[in-house]
Order: C-alpha cells, then sequence, then structure tokens
C-alpha cells in the first residue's frame, strides 16, 4: 500500500480520483463522482480491496471538507477546486462507506491494522464520522422526532 501519513489523502491510490475531480467541469458533476466511490464501496459485498476503500475514504473526506466547520482537504494532494456543499443525505452516504472501510472484511482496514500507525488511522477515520454527523445530533444520538426525517434520508442516500 502506497502511503506517507494517515490523513486520507496520504495514499497513491486517489490520486487518479483527485486528478479526476479536477478535470470536472463543475460541482456538481464532482459531487456525481464523490457518491460515486462512496456507492461503490457501500454497495461491495464481498472483500473490498485497499484502492476502492481509499477512493471512498478521500470522497468521504471531500464531503466532510465541504460541510459547516469540517476539516480542509489536504492542500498538496487534495483538489484546489472546493466542492459543493453537501446536503446531509451525502454526509450520511459517507458515514454508511466509511464503516465499510472499516470492516472485517475491508483491504484498507487489515492493512492499517497490521501497521503500527493503526490506531492513528482508525482516530483520523473516527473524526471524518463526527465532522459528517448532522449540527442538530446530540452526543448520543439524533434529537428526539429525528425518526421520520431519518427514514427520508435513508431512502435519499441509496445508491443508484
Amino acid at each position: 500500500m502506497g502511503f506517507w501519513g494517515t490523513s486520507p489523502f496520504d495514499r497513491g491510490a486517489v490520486a487518479d480520483f483527485v486528478g479526476d475531480l479536477e478535470d470536472m467541469a463543475d460541482g456538481a458533476e464532482r459531487l456525481a463522482a464523490i457518491r460515486e466511490a462512496l456507492c461503490s464501496a457501500v454497495e461491495e459485498t464481498g472483500y473490498l480491496e485497499a484502492p476502492e476503500g481509499e477512493v471512498a475514504l478521500v470522497a468521504a473526506a471531500l464531503v466532510a471538507a465541504g460541510r459547516p466547520g469540517g476539516q480542509p482537504v489536504d492542500e498538496v494532494y487534495g483538489p484546489t477546486e472546493a466542492i459543493a456543499e453537501p446536503s446531509q443525505e451525502l454526509a450520511d452516504l459517507a458515514v454508511r462507506a466509511l464503516d465499510r472501510v472499516l470492516a472485517a472484511d475491508s483491504e484498507a482496514a487489515e492493512l492499517w491494522d497490521d501497521s503500527a500507525s493503526g490506531p492513528e488511522w482508525r482516530a483520523s477515520v473516527d473524526a471524518l464520522r463526527t465532522d459528517l454527523r448532522p449540527a442538530s445530533e446530540s452526543v448520543r444520538g439524533r434529537a428526539g422526532g429525528a425518526g421520520a426525517a431519518a427514514a427520508d434520508g435513508e431512502r435519499e442516500n441509496r445508491c443508484p
């Protein structure tokens, strides 16, 4: 695995994805590519190979960066163009993709867990999850009365 740090952007496998985003003409096209990368990870029912997991991780980082208060993308390896502010539904999809990347049948998780930096990597993924959480969500979960909204969001963050 070609990596040099625990940031989602510190991997050779994401360079093509970031380059493709840079070549896209508008924000809607970039958001569609990000959704596709997230869906690829979420829909994988078998073993999730490291490159696909790494691209899903960077896609989730881009979604998190576009949210209010999100951490900015890597200035050196991230895209130079900001993405349009993502919907909460896309953020929910990004959380599902992160869950998939962290699963037992994910090569990226296996490789990181076998390294000395595994705990630091998992902490960086957990930080992304926090950035993707709805602003109205409390530490223990969504505020009361969010059941219908959660069901609507679940329908909308399904992959095509």
